[in-house]
C-alpha cells in the first residue's frame, strides 16, 4: 500500500507520495491516488515524486500523460510531480512543462519543498 504522507503548510494540507514503487501506471491508478489524496489525506493538492510514476507517462506519444491529468483536472485535484527531469531532452515534453508550470493545476518542479509551495500557492 502506497504511503501517504501529510504536510500543512499555510492552513493548507499537501498529499506527499514519495518512493521508487510506481504508484502512478495507468488512469485507474491515478483515480486511487486522487481518492487517497481525497479521502485519506483529506486535500485536492497532491505532491508525487516523479520515481512513482512510470516512465511511459513521460513519452509523450504514449497519451498517458494525457489521460492521467485529465483525471486530474475532472477531479480538481491538483497535482505536482517532483524530481530531477534533467535526463529529459525531449522538446515536446520540455514544452509540456512549461506549459503546465504556467498553469494552475499542473507542476513539474525539482524538489518537494518546491512541491509543496506551488500546490499551496495555487491551492
Amino acid at each position: 500500500n502506497m504511503m501517504v504522507e501529510k504536510l500543512t503548510l499555510n492552513g493548507k494540507t499537501v498529499a506527499i507520495i514519495e518512493g521508487k514503487e510506481k504508484v502512478l501506471t495507468d488512469t485507474q491508478s491515478a483515480l486511487d491516488l486522487i481518492m487517497a489524496a481525497k479521502y485519506e489525506a483529506g486535500t485536492n493538492l497532491l505532491a508525487i515524486d516523479k520515481e512513482a510514476i512510470v516512465e511511459d507517462f513521460f513519452i509523450l506519444r504514449c497519451g498517458l500523460a494525457g489521460e492521467v491529468l485529465q483525471k486530474f483536472v475532472n477531479y480538481q485535484v491538483k497535482i505536482a510531480v517532483f524530481g530531477d527531469f534533467s535526463q529529459y531532452t525531449s522538446k515536446p515534453l520540455r514544452d509540456f512543462f512549461y506549459e503546465s508550470n504556467k498553469g494552475k493545476d499542473i507542476f513539474f518542479v525539482s524538489t518537494k519543498e518546491k512541491a509543496v509551495e506551488q500546490l499551496v500557492e495555487v491551492g
